[in-house]
């Protein structure tokens, strides 16, 4: 069963790692470190995890930020050294909460739990164990950009990519426009088909239908042609070429 980590304290992550793999049944596939990297990961991989270690306190906010940008269905352990938070872990997919420093025991404890309660939930059948409605997800169909005269609306196909420029998102049409939208790039990536946008770095989350080609760039990255001009190349970072291969072939 493939685990997430989300702890800031990278000490305290490696720990929490070798403690959960010592339990074979377990392996953690990634640990991040902030609200952004936890909802950039889970936008893109969630349906590959099977239970969550949320640390509370994060270096650019609390954990349960990440529910406010990305629909989270997973299980959550809650490990944190404050206890004033219990009930909003309760609310927030929480099986159990954990207590800094903790102990050995009390992670295996956590992750039996979720064993007994996995086992409950498919007794009657192959369901995994997650927190959602069974409803296919629902994503936006269109955006609402500014211009100095009107509110515009662009229709999500028609958008080329989104692109983070000195802290606002642009959004770049096929048609050639720029237009600003006051939202995180990060909520857009949540409520855009990952099977059409692919988030190709920090900056930039790119349309498939504008990608034209790609080569070879320094650093084992890649830079892309698309099917509109930009002043910035949009260049894959190293650790996403192979995962942007693997979305291209889909």
């Amino acid at each position: 069963m493939n685990v997430l980590i989300v702890e800031d304290e990278s000490h305290t992550a490696t720990l929490l790692k070798e403690i959960i793999e010592q339990d074979g049944e377990f392996i953690v596939t990634q640990q991040v470190e902030s609200v952004v990297d936890a909802v950039e990961y889970l936008s893109r991989y969630q349906k590959n995890l099977d239970l969550l270690f949320f640390d509370i306190q994060l270096a650019d906010g609390k954990s349960f930020e990440i529910f406010k940008h990305v629909d989270v269905f997973a299980p959550v352990v809650f490990c944190t050294a404050y206890d004033e938070f219990t009930l909003q872990a309760i609310k927030n997919n929480g099986i159990d909460y954990v207590l800094k420093p903790f102990k050995e025991e009390e992670i295996h404890a956590a992750l039996n739990k979720y064993k007994q309660l996995r086992a409950r939930m498919t007794s009657s059948g192959p369901t995994p164990l997650q927190f959602q409605t069974g409803t296919a997800k629902q994503y936006q169909q269109s955006f609402l950009t500014q211009t100095r005269e009107k509110t515009v609306v662009k229709r999500t196909e028609e958008i080329a990519l989104f692109s983070l420029e000195f802290e606002t998102v642009y959004l770049y049409s096929f048609s050639g426009e720029k237009s600003p939208l006051f939202k995180k790039l990060e909520y857009i990536e949540s409520v855009c088909d990952p099977d059409q946008f692919f988030r190709i770095n920090r900056q930039m989350l790119v349309n498939r239908s504008a990608i034209l080609s790609f080569e070879p760039y320094f650093n084992r990255k890649i830079v892309l042609q698309l099917k509109i001009p930009l002043e910035d190349k949009p260049v894959v970072s190293r650790l996403k070429v192979s995962p942007f291969k693997e979305w291209l072939e889909r």
